[in-house]
């Protein structure tokens, strides 16, 4: 494993971690969760991604007791929950959103359901429009010396209100947020790429990047159509399908299929080329795999060993194909 540090902090992440996004609590019980969080600590994975809505908490609990049934050793790894959007269905106003309580209340319970006396990493799973910046960055400062959180940060927040919650911080001597979670991959770059440079560069952020095969788009599973089983046909997740393919769904897929066609002609997988072109950028300190099956978490951990064989014309070729966002 390669482990990277969380932006200008001392903290290490390995560099693929493992999360539990759509899968844990939906398609994934405590037995195949423990399975896999065996097998990717065994590979030296030491970050595990979780969040409130997922599976309205379930994927908390999931992790939660199989991380204490495994008995790894808390100082060996990392986990993260994300607030906002609340882990009950039909939210009352308190239930949900970025206000000191709702922050303090869904911390409180992402302790209980991990089973953890603290959270390695705390993201803001939104921005929300009707709490200050203020109040976000004074309660996520205030958990953080009270030693409940470590490292703070956003996920998908607009540039320039992350800009001013670092600008906050910095001014009253507060711990602003250490990172962003963006989604990062061959077809949606340029949030990464053009929006958050400037605020890596000047905030020392780190990225921890999720969907890097574009919800399974980027191996070629869809170019036929969509399978039965898959994440696309999860009841509920119509609106799924839609973001995947985007508006111009036959002109995405036809670049998928051409991405497929250079990663075979090379002799690598598709999703391996994916992954290994997202550990590329300077400013990810790890990129996050979610797999429903053991056997997909076991191939695209490999990655790690088959970073020195890629090309470097092979990851241009690629970018290439998806240059105007596929």
């Amino acid at each position: 494993m390669i482990y990277r540090r969380l932006g200008r902090s001392g903290l290490k992440l390995s560099a693929l971690s493992f999360g539990a996004w759509i899968n844990f609590g939906t398609r994934i019980g405590l037995a195949e969760a423990r399975e896999m969080i065996a097998l990717a600590y065994d590979h030296g994975v030491n970050f595990f991604d979780n969040a409130e809505v997922y599976a309205r908490g379930e994927a908390e609990r999931i992790m939660g007791q199989a991380l204490a049934d495994l008995r790894l050793p808390r100082d060996a790894y990392l986990v993260s929950s994300k607030v906002f959007w609340g882990a009950v269905e039909n939210p009352r106003p308190t239930q949900h959103g970025l206000s000191r309580k709702h922050i303090v209340e869904a911390c409180e319970q992402a302790l209980r359901r991990l089973q953890v006396e603290y959270l390695d990493l705390y993201f803001c799973h939104r921005h929300d429009p009707e709490t200050p910046i203020e109040e976000v960055v004074v309660t996520m400062d205030l958990l953080v010396r009270q030693g409940k959180v470590l490292y703070w940060g956003t996920s998908e927040w607009p540039p320039e209100k992350l800009e001013e919650a670092c600008r906050f911080a910095a001014r009253n001597g507060l711990f602003g947020p250490q990172m962003e979670q963006p989604q990062y991959n061959l077809i949606h770059r340029e949030r990464v790429e053009r929006d958050y440079a400037p605020l890596v560069a000047a905030y020392g952020l780190g990225l921890t990047t999720w969907s890097p095969l574009a919800s399974g788009l980027l191996t070629g599973k869809y170019n036929e159509g969509v399978p039965e089983g898959s994440r696309l046909t999860l009841p509920g997740y119509g609106w799924l399908e839609r973001w995947v393919f985007g508006e111009a769904r036959e002109k995405r897929l036809e670049g998928v299929r051409r991405f497929v066609a250079i990663a075979q002609e090379a002799g690598v997988e598709p999703a391996v080329l994916a992954i290994a072109w997202c550990l590329r950028h300077p400013a990810v300190s790890s990129v996050i795999l979610g797999a429903s099956r053991i056997e997909q978490l076991r191939a695209n951990l490999a990655v790690i060993d088959r970073l020195e064989a890629i090309p470097e014309a092979l990851y241009l070729e690629a970018e290439r194909i998806f240059a105007d966002g596929g």
